[in-house]
């Protein structure tokens, strides 16, 4: 092997070793926005004071082979409010949302929605489809029927 071999050598595995670490924190990276929920009792519930700080928080529950995303974040009228992390216009794109500041981002067509505006009222298009909860004390409680709903953007 000449010297200029060697060196190619060198420098195509110095590449790939970074192309691999990239890789593997983008992996990394992208399991970590969802925490994966288990039902009881038909019900998955969530704790209100995880909601404090006003950030949202995503989540995954299974069912039948099929994730079913979702998120809750506490609005700054007070109101807890859950969403399917898809809409009816987007969700093909299987992109979500994120949260910037108190308005939650369509990250397929960037279209943002007020936290304080979420809800059954503001459904269709591109608005978080809604997710029924109830809260009880400081529980947020989903049914899993409804849940499986949501199946049709996943």
């Amino acid at each position: 092997m000449t010297g200029y071999s060697r060196k190619l050598m060198g420098v195509a595995s110095v590449v790939m070793v970074a192309l691999l670490i990239g890789a593997a924190g983008a992996f990394a990276f992208s399991l970590g926005k969802y925490e994966k929920v288990k039902a009881s009792n038909g019900m998955v519930t969530l704790p209100v004071a995880q909601l404090a700080d006003g950030k949202a928080r995503f989540y995954k529950f299974e069912e039948s082979g099929k994730e079913i995303a979702f998120f809750a974040v506490k609005a700054p009228d007070g109101g807890v409010k859950i969403a399917f992390d898809a809409c009816d216009a987007c969700y093909r794109a299987k992109k979500g949302y994120e949260q910037k500041g108190d308005k939650m981002n369509c990250n397929n067509c960037n279209q943002k929605f007020a936290t304080n505006r979420l809800g059954p009222n503001t459904t269709g298009g591109c608005n978080p489809g809604y997710l029924p909860h109830q809260l009880n004390g400081g529980s947020i409680l989903i049914k899993v029927s409804d849940l499986k709903d949501g199946v049709k953007y996943f």
